[in-house]
């Protein structure tokens, strides 16, 4: 089940949200741990075994690291077998066919793997119950005693199969204690419906025209048809998974949770580095957390500062997936933050703005490329049409006809992809509260009938990181 469906909108939200605050108070973490069990076996009746298994597996060793506190040895063995056994399933369901593939490629072999689904959010909730052992490891938070609690706080599903990735300590409060007014239920309400408006009327419409350059061979591509095509999936992939995170933002709210903001307006970033620190930042703090400042951070001299950027972003490439582009992905971004770190951050410090927004977004632009094409000859061949070698026409009938009948759109998605829209909203509450008071409503209820009316009639509504 996603956000972005009737089912969810009109059946499940609705239900879970009168059962929830119709119950005791004492009962509704209950209610959403049955819930949220609900939700992800609507399409993954099989796996949720996986998650409750991790769930139960995680909780009793942060009971076990617990007692065990002051026997060093004991606690570290069971801190390592939760480690091992978190990895080895993320690693055997998400990676398990890559290794074997790359095994037999290169020495020969003929070795085979079922091929298995991945199951949904595996990286998002298995990265959540890691982080958890680790900081009651080390002493951060206390163990969590009941059950109930745990599984809500691993298994809550505004935030399970895309995240943003929560560490317990942030909401180990909230699992205990919380309290929702009318006014913050309407806060998480307008957020969910500006994230759903993200996805369903801009990220899918503009999804439409990458599709259709992706479909088309490479060799009868223009040079304008490939930038439109990439643009557009740098629109799509923001809008998509922003989008998705505002609703799972927005559901936390409605139920008494604040999560962490995942996205602060990437695109207007002006320099690779400051783009990563406000694309993805759950993922982005976790990696810090739990691995850049374990091997060191920055703490013992340039050298091992650039080593230890280069395996926190090896390791973001193969989060993302067990495929070659996604390692390369991750390598190519963590080259250049080194680089940043090195001089060119300094170089960029007195350029004008718009040159440093124009380096930011043309490298980005390029990452995407790496990111979607499967094959990294693909991915070359594509680049390769981008930049004008290899004899294609600059512009064609077809990408006149996509660039005039996109235009509004993707200017529309350009600012939307600003803060400009928020302030401006921002402003006419403050300067005109009395027409405020009426236009806002009316502007969240328009985007709520525009989007229903979309998914009532839409063939393509996919989510680009269910698959992550």
């Amino acid at each position: 089940m996603v956000f972005s469906s009737l089912v969810f909108l009109f059946l499940f939200l609705p239900v879970t949200v009168l059962v929830y605050y119709g119950s005791p108070r004492k009962l509704r973490n209950a209610i959403l741990l049955v819930a949220s069990l609900i939700f992800y076996a609507w399409g993954e009746p099989v796996y949720i075994v996986i998650m409750v298994f991790s769930t139960v597996f995680d909780y009793f060793n942060g009971l076990l690291i617990d007692k065990y506190r002051h026997r060093k040895p004991v606690a570290m063995t069971i801190f390592i077998t939760s480690l091992v056994g978190n990895l080895g399933i993320l690693g055997f369901f998400k990676y398990g066919g890559f290794v074997i593939d790359n095994v037999n490629q290169l020495f020969h072999l003929h070795m085979r793997m079922t091929d298995l689904p991945l199951p949904v959010g595996i990286s998002f909730y298995t990265f959540q119950t890691m982080s958890y052992v680790v900081d009651v490891y080390l002493g951060k938070v206390q163990a969590q005693r009941n059950i109930i609690a745990f599984g809500t706080y691993v298994a809550m599903f505004p935030q399970l199969v895309a995240g943003p990735i929560v560490k317990y300590g942030d909401i180990a409060g909230q699992l205990t204690s919380r309290r929702v007014t009318l006014d913050r239920f309407g806060e998480g309400a307008e957020l969910f419906i500006r994230g759903l408006a993200k996805k369903v009327l801009l990220a899918n419409n503009i999804g439409w025209l990458w599709t259709s350059v992706k479909a088309e061979p490479v060799a009868e591509l223009s040079v304008l048809s490939a930038w439109l095509g990439i643009i557009a999936f740098t629109l799509q992939i923001y809008f998509d998974f922003s989008g998705y995170s505002d609703m799972a933002r927005g559901l936390g709210k409605m139920f008494g949770f604040d999560f962490m903001p995942n996205f602060r307006y990437p695109y207007t970033s002006r320099s690779v580095t400051e783009f990563w620190r406000r694309w993805h930042i759950s993922l982005g703090t976790w990696f810090r957390e739990y691995v850049y400042i374990p091997l060191g951070g920055n703490r013992h001299g340039m050298m091992k500062q650039l080593r230890n950027v280069l395996a926190v972003w090896f390791l973001t490439g193969l989060w993302h997936g067990a495929s070659w582009n996604f390692i390369v992905w991750g390598l190519y971004f963590g080259c250049f933050v080194m680089i940043e770190k090195l001089f060119l951050l300094r170089w960029l410090g007195r350029s004008p703005v718009v040159v440093r927004h124009a380096y930011t977004l043309l490298i980005v632009i390029i990452g995407w490329v790496v990111f979607e094409m499967e094959q990294l000859a693909s991915a070359w061949r594509f680049i390769s049409v981008m930049f004008g070698f290899g004899g294609h026409a600059f512009a064609d009938r077809q990408a006149l006809y996509d660039l005039s009948a996109n235009a509004v759109l993707l200017v529309v998605l350009a600012l939307c992809a600003t803060p400009l829209p928020g302030k401006a909203l921002t402003y006419m509450k403050q300067r005109w509260r009395t027409a405020g008071v009426i236009v806002t409503p009316l502007v969240y209820v328009l985007f709520m009938v525009l989007s229903t009316a979309y998914l009532v009639d839409a063939t393509y509504n996919p989510f680009l990181y269910f698959r992550f």
